[in-house]
């Protein structure tokens, strides 16, 4: 029977191989016996300490280790293990006065439990501050490179959740980073079970790159911009996925250049968050799917045009033509012509048949544009189109059958040409199957921030320009400003500033001249006012707004509207009075 080793000898086989697994790690290590004398020390704590085993075994590690209390807290403490991390130790004179290391010891036991020594593990953390620095500083110089680059960029980790969101992405998408970073990149997605998200998910899960031609990016209004996006997976410096990366560029020109060119166009090109609006789209969606007449009213400037192509591009005649006849563009002696042509022979100089505006139309939809400027004379032959489906070409015998929907638009108001006698009732009945109503901008107040957004980075890209940001006075003016040419004339507002300012942002300098005399004169009523209403004891006043606030449910917005005051003079008002909810 082999003879027993004493608890010293397995003290120092276990410190050994402890010692050489350290070592391995490239983690000093050093045991001191109940004494306080070295006993061992690996290659590491060696290098580390700048001193030779041969040289520290047997001395007090005291002496030796300046600074490093490993014996006085191990074994005074009750044999408790102890740690102290990120401590700048005096170690070596010749070697390093001072090195960045953690610290932990631990007691060694014999198999009787008593305590036979001190385990003291040093970590240089030098080296590994260095590569933090150099990581970060890195980090900070990409960080810095992708700030300044006009493609839109945001990265994830493997759940999912945003860690970086550079400017040219806050400009793209309507999203400040702070209100993004740390959410679901979901959010930046129409739905969840959206392709390029699935594309985002497969990178982090697989390490695919993949590559999105006609992705779609929701916009913190809710609007869906189209883009052009490319993921890829991020991994660490040991080659593991730790995340994803997505780069997008905002494609708004081509898509609006694209559907300039085929004329398909959906309810996303529609732009308007106002409960009128939606109410609108909902009827909309309905009456498209319908081969109905529909009769499109509303002010000049509120996007019946593009209603109507909506309409087309929605229904099952898309894939056929879209034809628009502009009934007060044209000369009335060639309106009879251009609307349902002429054969060869009708009149002098008519050398060949040319088909008319219905024909080119057939299969699909027809929009006749202020048909409220259509003369008399063809109301009835348009009327015997709506209800027989056939017409007669100038100088033709023979009628014209023709399979085609008939939409219509008119800023002036049907119902009361009609009763002036300048547009036929039965034609207006015949029209007004499916009606839908435009409102005026200065309705939908709460559609002018979103609209202001789409139109800038419409024109900007356009433009291959950054979006530009709107300084308040600017903001101000364009939102209590009436529009009386709607949402046309917005767009020449806004085209007209961004060529105007030379800076990134649109102060109200840059703003025509026209509004900003508007908004000064306006200015000076409204302090009148403000000045009138203080002499009065307010009693009446504050009862009227409070029943009016009640009325629409507390919305300041619809408020204003009911009361047909500017939304700032309501807001004093409020303040002014004291009102509270």
């Amino acid at each position: 029977m082999p003879p027993k080793k004493s608890a010293n000898s397995r003290k120092h086989i276990l410190s050994d191989q402890w010692l050489e697994v350290l070592d391995e790690l490239n983690i000093g290590a050093f045991t001191v016996d109940i004494h306080r004398k070295i006993a061992s020390m690996n290659c590491t704590a060696q290098a580390l300490m700048g001193l030779k085993e041969s040289e520290a075994s047997g001395k007090d590690c005291r002496e030796v280790f300046c600074g490093v209390p490993c014996m006085v807290k191990c074994l005074f403490k009750h044999g408790k293990a102890w740690d102290d991390e990120d401590s700048a130790v005096k170690i070596s004179e010749p070697f390093d006065p001072q090195r960045l290391v953690t610290r932990l010891a631990t007691p060694i036991y014999d198999s009787d439990k008593n305590m036979v020594g001190c385990l003291t593990i040093l970590q240089d953390h030098s080296p590994i501050a260095d590569l933090i620095n150099r990581v970060h500083f890195e980090e900070r110089s990409l960080k810095m490179i992708l700030e300044n680059i006009d493609t839109g960029i945001f990265t994830v980790n493997r759940g999912g959740y945003i860690t970086f969101f550079n400017t040219a992405a806050e400009k793209i998408s309507g999203y400040e980073r702070n209100q993004v970073l740390g959410k679901p990149c979901s959010a930046l997605f129409e739905s969840k079970d959206e392709y390029d998200l699935k594309m985002l998910r497969d990178c982090i899960e697989n390490g695919n790159t993949r590559s999105s031609l006609k992705g779609g990016m929701k916009m913190s209004d809710g609007e869906v911009i189209p883009v052009r996006a490319s993921y890829m997976a991020l991994r660490n410096e040991k080659g593991y996925i730790v995340g994803g990366l997505a780069t997008f560029h905002d494609l708004t020109v081509v898509h609006q250049l694209s559907k300039a060119i085929s004329g398909n166009y959906n309810f996303h090109d529609m732009i308007g968050k106002d409960p009128s609006m939606q109410k609108i789209f909902d009827i909309a969606r309905i009456v498209a799917g319908s081969n109905s007449t529909v009769l499109i009213e509303g002010p000049t400037g509120t996007g019946k045009d593009l209603l109507a192509k909506v309409i087309h591009s929605e229904s099952s005649r898309a894939g056929k033509p879209f034809v628009k006849v502009n009934c007060a563009a044209l000369p009335e002696n060639l309106l009879e012509s251009e609307m349902f042509g002429y054969i060869k022979g009708a009149f002098t100089g008519a050398e060949r048949d040319k088909p008319g505006r219905f024909q080119e139309a057939a299969g699909g939809t027809i929009l006749l544009d202020e048909i409220g400027d259509l003369p008399l004379s063809l109301q009835a032959k348009l009327l015997r189109v709506l209800e027989d489906k056939d017409f007669y070409p100038l100088g033709s015998r023979r009628p014209v059958h023709v399979d085609v929907r008939i939409l219509s638009a008119s800023n002036r108001g049907l119902e009361g040409l009609v009763d002036k006698k300048l547009f036929r009732e039965d034609l207006y009945y015949r029209l007004n199957v499916l009606r839908i109503e435009l409102p005026p901008l200065k309705n939908r107040i709460a559609d002018i921030p979103v609209l202001i957004r789409h139109i800038m980075r419409k024109y900007c890209a356009s433009g291959d320009k950054q979006p530009k940001d709107i300084s308040e006075q600017a903001m101000e003016i364009l939102l209590n400003y009436k529009y009386p040419g709607n949402v046309r004339e917005l767009e020449n507002i806004l085209e007209h500033a961004l060529i105007i300012s030379q800076s990134d942002i649109i102060e109200r300098r840059h703003l025509p001249d026209y509004i900003q005399k508007r908004f000064k004169s306006e200015s000076v009523v409204l302090e009148k006012k403000i000045a009138c209403e203080k002499a009065d004891s307010g009693g009446i006043e504050r009862k009227i707004i409070i029943k009016a606030l009640k009325q629409n449910n507390w919305s300041r917005v619809h408020t204003a509207l009911a009361l047909n005051i500017d939304r700032s003079t309501l807001w004093r008002k409020i303040k002014r009075l004291n009102i509270i909810k």
